[in-house]
């Protein structure tokens, strides 16, 4: 059986979320001769490292555990250091300068490490430095995860419709926005008080500007355009424009002539803007869904509809990363 040594740098809620699917699949993964074994879980202040593997029942109860294993190593040092099969980068973003999970990354590929990833801000503003980075030294940058959660979208083009041209990709990419909105045409309530309960429910941050100011769909629109479509752009590329001036009268107006108001992402246009959706539409999903909508030019339009958020659901796109670099 091959074991890869993984690292796991960003130990919070999507950190944890795979550590639970890695004990979840346990039989599934020996089954497939596969060991995939935790070497490492980096966190701000130090990391878990054990050789022989992390007991991740423990870590998950402890959450960082700062026990046997515990060493104040910084991440950077662990993975110089120690030099895993894989690192897991799961720090969250900073759109400004991508740090830390950017630094992480350059270290991990430089030093000939395959990394997965679903930081987005590291790739919306350098993803051809590092693609380039990653090829010139032999290894694998992994980023499923980046863009919709569990939605296969550039797994789904890379290994199955890799022969078809994509004249444009455009959806909904945000799942918080997008619980707004529906809460804000259901309920007929504020913008202020739909974000109240997406809080409360865990499905928006207490700082909600990254999704509703279209800040994390334009992070997704800059992923897909260079991923899918050969952009070669930055995230200063792409034209925004959040939710915030969205009110309820609109919201009644445009239910009234048949149609929903969704924050779009345009990767053809490089845009993110509320539009217009005829109800009906295989766009026009509620809740926290995320739909995306690819136009080729063999197989047609292709539309994905799925659960763009959560710890579980994001671990399901890492660990396809992890096992194709496994295997």
């Amino acid at each position: 059986m091959k074991t890869t040594r993984i690292a796991i740098i960003g130990f919070g809620v999507i950190g944890r979320g795979f550590a639970e699917v890695l004990l979840r699949k346990k039989k599934y993964l020996r089954e497939l001769g596969v060991d995939l074994r935790v070497v490492a879980i980096c966190e701000v202040d130090g990391s878990l490292v054990n050789e022989g593997g992390i007991n991740l029942e423990e870590a998950l109860k402890g959450g960082s555990g700062k026990k046997r294993d515990w060493t104040p190593l910084k991440a950077v040092d662990v993975i110089k250091k120690h030099k895993p099969d894989i690192v897991l980068e799961l720090t969250p973003g900073n759109i400004k300068n991508g740090e830390p999970g950017l630094g992480h990354i350059i270290t991990a590929l430089s030093n000939g490490i395959n990394v997965v990833t679903s930081n987005k801000a590291p790739l919306a503003l350098q993803f051809y430095e590092l693609m380039n980075l990653a090829r010139k030294n032999n290894v694998v940058l992994g980023f499923e995860a980046t863009v919709g959660g569990a939605m296969p979208v550039i797994n789904l083009y890379q290994s199955t419709l890799r022969i078809n041209r994509i004249r444009s990709i455009y959806g909904i990419l945000n799942g918080t926005s997008n619980f707004v909105l529906s809460k804000m045409e259901e309920e007929a309530i504020s913008l202020d008080d739909a974000v109240k309960e997406a809080q409360e429910l865990g499905i928006a941050e207490s700082n909600p500007g990254y999704d509703i100011d279209g800040i994390d769909t334009a992070a997704k629109v800059t992923i897909l355009a260079n991923s899918l479509m050969n952009k070669r752009v930055s995230f200063k590329d792409i034209k925004i424009k959040g939710i915030r001036e969205i009110t309820p009268k609109a919201i009644e107006l445009a239910r009234k002539h048949g149609y929903s108001i969704k924050l779009i992402g345009d990767i053809k246009n490089l845009e993110v803007s509320p539009r217009l959706v005829v109800k009906g539409d295989p766009l026009d999903v509620s809740g926290s869904l995320n739909a995306i909508m690819l136009d080729t030019d063999i197989a047609g339009e292709i539309t994905i509809v799925g659960r763009g958020a959560g710890a579980i659901e994001t671990a399901s796109s890492l660990l396809s990363d992890v096992l194709e670099i496994a295997r």
